[in-house]
């Protein structure tokens, strides 16, 4: 039989109700063929309940505990899924990571996917099962420990399932209705894609964009998986919500296909840095090591053998890359003369594969927010996307001017 995974996140399994809902979907599927094999996540909250209860117990955890701990919810919300499949008399079981097994790194809550070997759920598909319900977000070491695989892990889950069983597509249920021109809380315009390339959700999901997790639509690239992002609370069809697939797959392109924003975004700067080979080295060499994550990078011109180094990062890290610098500074690896940190600003960025071959789109882009009186203070480009830092007052203008300018709301 073909198969097909299915994913559905917190919100659709929040409580008992949601998961029959849910588990209705899951036996239309069954009826239509298919050998399912559902991925679920912890009942919506649940996760943060257990990462509260695991910090009050000890500050200091054991990353070995924290991940036996949290991965709990799923657990739960697996053999929930698996009795209401059986009320309705389709033959179903719950699987655990370690059960199939999942096969991964030992980097406890950040653990990469090594190996899904299928033999398992395969033979007992063989025996009449219709449906593996497997919990999301988690596997088992090769020290024989449970891992998870970072928030939002169940997506990449079901990616990962779907390229080991090389399943007709992965769908991914959530409380939205497919991919956004941009977010329709910002822009009543905002229009639902029917499709989108990997490589634009994959932009897209890395800028801000909150529907499906980064590592789960880079694997789907890599294996040519077909993602289908759905909402579970709503009437389906066969051409509901958002289809991600590859740029082949679809016809014509608008030169922008997005408007993606990350709101607590922060622009260090590094003045009077020595400018010389190997500096930026040591400086983001530095801040790799103490966790900062950085985004746009930007030097300007050298005077007199100094110059300045400006980089983005979350808000939330700014204090970790001010002292990770201070630090290298006491350490005599670095000189410069004072770091300044505006912690007001936000990333807006344009994002479509028809940047390839229509130009004019970073003219158009800086036109509009020059017409808006907003001010760009920093800009990165790459093939399909661009992005500038602005003042956090101006992001929801900025969003909407600029999904307008591009007449986003119109399908290419």
């Amino acid at each position: 039989m073909p198969v097909l995974v299915m994913k559905f996140g917190g919100t659709s399994v929040a409580n008992l109700d949601r998961i029959r809902r849910a588990a209705k979907r899951v036996g239309v599927e069954v009826a239509k063929g298919y050998d399912v094999i559902v991925i679920v996540s912890a009942m919506s909250g649940k996760t943060n309940e257990l990462v509260g209860w695991v910090e009050e117990t000890s500050p200091l955890f054991d990353a070995r505990e924290y991940d036996a701990i949290v991965s709990s919810g799923e657990n739960v919300t697996a053999g929930l899924m698996a009795l209401t499949l059986q009320e309705m008399d389709v033959a179903a079981r719950s699987w655990q990571g370690w059960q199939v097994p999942l096969l991964t790194s030992s980097a406890h809550s950040s653990a990469r996917i090594e190996e899904i070997p299928t033999d398992n759920i395969t033979q007992k598909f063989a025996e009449g099962m219709k449906v593996a319900v497997v919990a999301g977000f988690q596997g088992i070491s090769a020290e024989g420990r449970i891992t998870t695989l970072g928030r939002g892990g169940s997506d990449t889950t079901a990616v990962a399932f779907a390229a080991a069983f090389d399943a007709e597509r992965c769908d991914i249920y959530t409380d939205v209705d497919g991919v956004y021109t941009t977010d329709p809380r910002i822009c009543e315009k905002a229009r639902k894609l029917d499709k989108i390339a990997f490589e634009e959700m994959l932009e897209l999901a890395s800028l801000g964009a909150k529907v499906l997790q980064t590592r789960s639509v880079e694997l789907a690239m890599r294996y040519g998986v077909r993602l289908r992002v759905l909402s579970s609370f709503e009437e389906q069809s066969d051409n509901a919500g958002t289809l991600v697939c590859a740029e082949e797959d679809i016809m014509e392109s608008n030169a922008v296909n997005g408007v993606a924003y990350s709101r607590d975004e922060a622009k260090v700067t590094l003045l009077s840095v020595a400018d010389r080979p190997g500096i930026a080295a040591i400086i983001f060499t530095a801040l790799s090591e103490a966790g900062v994550n950085v985004d746009m990078i930007v030097q300007n011109i050298s005077e007199e053998g100094r110059t300045d180094m400006t980089f983005s990062c979350p808000t939330n890290e700014v204090a970790r890359a001010e002292a990770a610098l201070a630090k290298t500074r006491e350490n005599g690896d670095l000189n410069f003369a004072e770091v300044v940190a505006d912690t007001a600003v936000c990333k807006v960025s344009v994002v479509g594969i028809g940047m390839r071959s229509q130009s004019g789109v970073a003219a158009k882009m800086f036109k509009v927010l020059s017409d808006e009186g907003i001010n760009i203070k920093v800009i990165t480009t790459s093939e399909i996307k661009i992005s500038v830092l602005v003042d956090r007052k101006y992001m929801e203008l900025a969003v909407q001017a600029l999904h307008d300018a591009f007449e986003l709301d119109k399908a290419a």
